[in-house]
């Protein structure tokens, strides 16, 4: 016979790992201890606050030089960034793309963007991205690869891309990944959005898709506000995703003329401006939301029904929003837990809706999403923000 699930010893866990006297706590907050103000003022002080300024430049530059990318487009959001990505990396209406069912519905709306259909597939426990050996063993059956590329065989159409998503900021296992996107010739592109700052094998994500998302939402480990990137290590890619970005307009002292169809996806200065100064503070977000992990996982450690989610051994974390998930038989706590939690002012929430459950998608193609199913139903994040790593108050 099963225990009962003792809400009240996740809460006390919770408690114990935060520093002491906090009234509330948000899931994800910013953490403005930097130079923000003072690069902001120099935008309203110059009167650089739009599409034009040295601090997109510098935005782009600096994550280059982070992330160890060639190329860095800065745009006005993460689905932007992601929607370029999927355009310029072929996908054309009628195509299918495959994307996890576990993730943020910007994943699966970029799809449809391009006039493109969803295509999910399942999560692995290991990362909570997708599967890479299920996934493989999942396209012998429902594709073949021709002339014309990969295809769907009860579809027909061409499947051309495979978007695996960083999920809560644990890097998936992209070099199983990548190959199995070899054997079935399908594009690689990195959906980053959560994992600035997280490594997979030593080499930060964002590196291994033929091109990559960001996302610097004002619940992210680094934010501009509003915004994104586009990141790449093709110099060619790169120089077309800034182009189409800014409404392919072609260079030109005074005219203004255009070369193709192109998006204002363009990071106004001042964004950009914020963006810097969160970048220049990102090693201690990180440092500081590790330690957080840490102490989570040592709260955790004596609680029955529930574990706290670690990244993977080839992974080392940015821990953007922490997780933890409940024993299969106590799934039907999840609700009551959070309830529970945010009532004394504790933000928690569950995983997203499987984007196969949402009316849009519900007739979009899937392979068995047995373990997405189960993630959803037993997942919790709560609070991660970098404040929180930060010495404990003093009692």
């Amino acid at each position: 016979m099963t225990a009962a699930f003792d809400e009240n010893a996740v809460l006390t866990a919770l408690k114990g790992a935060l520093p002491a006297g906090l009234s509330s706590t948000g899931l994800h907050e910013p953490r403005f201890s930097g130079n923000e103000w003072k690069y902001v003022k120099e935008c309203l002080d110059t009167g650089w606050v739009s599409s034009v300024g040295r601090f997109v430049d510098r935005l782009e530059a600096d994550l280059a030089a982070y992330t160890g990318v060639r190329r860095a487009v800065a745009v006005v959001n993460g689905t932007a960034a992601l929607h370029i990505c999927l355009k310029l990396s072929g996908v054309e209406p009628g195509d299918e793309v495959i994307v996890p069912a576990l993730t943020f519905v910007a994943t699966a709306n970029a799809v449809t963007y391009c006039g493109a259909v969803p295509h999910f597939v399942d999560s692995d426990y290991l990362t909570l991205g997708i599967d890479p050996l299920k996934f493989g063993d999942y396209l012998k059956g429902a594709a073949q690869v021709t002339d014309a590329g990969c295809v769907n065989r009860k579809t027909g159409r061409r499947i051309r891309a495979v978007v695996p998503v960083h999920t809560f900021g644990h890097p998936v296992d992209i070099d199983a990944l990548s190959e199995v996107c070899g054997r079935f010739r399908l594009v690689l592109i990195e959906d980053a959005a959560e994992s600035l700052g997280s490594f997979y094998k030593g080499r930060h994500t964002g590196n291994v898709g033929r091109i990559s998302a960001l996302s610097f939402n004002g619940n992210k480990i680094v934010t501009t506000g509003g915004g994104g990137a586009i990141l790449t290590n093709d110099d060619e890619l790169g120089r077309l995703a800034k182009h189409i970005t800014t409404t392919a307009r072609v260079p030109h002292k005074w005219a203004i003329s255009h070369d193709m169809v192109g998006y204002n996806y363009r990071m106004p200065n001042i964004n950009a401006a914020l963006g810097c100064a969160q970048l220049e503070s990102l090693p201690d977000f990180i440092e500081k939301k590790r330690i957080l992990a840490e102490r989570y996982r040592l709260a955790f450690e004596g609680v029955s029904g529930v574990s706290f989610f670690t990244e993977p051994e080839f992974a080392r974390s940015n821990y953007w929003l922490n997780v933890l998930l409940l024993d299969k038989a106590h799934a039907g706590s999840r609700d009551a837990l959070i309830e529970m939690t945010n009532a004394v002012g504790m933000a928690t929430r569950p995983a997203w809706t499987l984007m196969p459950r949402l009316p849009m998608f519900a007739d979009c193609p899937r392979a068995d999403l047995s373990t997405a199913e189960a993630l959803e139903s037993r997942l919790i994040n709560i609070p991660s923000s970098a404040i929180l790593g930060e010495e404990r108050a003093q009692a």
